[in-house]
């Protein structure tokens, strides 16, 4: 039983190790694509800012392609951890998509230094098949239907009106987003956080159910 409790505990320590190693990875690579987009991640690139070989980099994923997804795939669970999952203890309805959005620029303008994945991944991306563009688009087109989710769930509740158009309020919400990082990245303005919550406040005005006569 002591030499099978050893074993296992031995066989946990270096798959602990190797988790910690990629983990490390992935950090160092979230940090070099912010900077200078995913096409900046290389094996090379990572091996130098870790102090690691190559083949060590290399050697927790297939290819240079698996890792740029694996930094994507970490990338849309930081930012749902950051955006999606804090607003879900609000209510159903106006305040749940409130938070969510509130979430959602808060993290761009913490971003506008380093610079968004989901809008940079998506500039190097657009016109380049592959599985990287394919895991991009796929990102991108789950969270456009969770804001969609969260705009029907105003209309559930009466605080939308039903005939409101989701496909047409998603389309401007992503608009706004692509204008603030324009506005902040390119013109370097830093007015940006206030002009996109008086945006999608009007946007949300908009569509609101109003009481009977007015």
């Amino acid at each position: 039983m002591a030499d099978n409790f050893r074993s296992d505990a031995q066989d946990r320590v270096p798959a602990r190790k190797g988790e910690l190693t990629k983990m490390a990875i992935l950090e160092a690579a979230l940090a070099v694509a912010a900077r200078d987009g995913l096409e900046g991640v290389t094996i090379g690139v990572l091996a130098d800012r870790l102090g690691m070989s190559k083949s060590g980099v290399f050697s927790h994923f297939g290819s240079r392609e698996e890792l740029l997804i694996a930094t994507l795939l970490e990338y849309e669970a930081r930012f749902l951890n950051a955006v999606l999952r804090p607003a879900i203890l609000e209510p159903r309805g106006l305040l749940r998509l409130k938070a969510i959005l509130g979430n959602w620029f808060t993290r761009l303008g913490h971003e506008t230094q380093e610079g968004c994945l989901y809008i940079s991944g998506g500039i190097e991306y657009d016109d380049r098949p592959g599985a990287v563009r394919d895991e991009l688009v796929r990102m991108l087109t789950d969270w456009e239907k969770a804001l969609a989710r969260a705009i029907l769930m105003c209309v559930e509740t009466g605080e939308m009106n039903e005939e409101v158009p989701v496909e047409l309020i998603v389309f401007e919400l992503y608009s706004l987003a692509l204008g603030f990082h324009h506005n902040a990245r390119m013109m370097q303005r830093d007015n940006g956080s206030v002009l996109i919550r008086q945006v999608f406040e009007r946007i949300l005005n908009q569509y609101q159910s109003r009481p009977a006569g007015i």
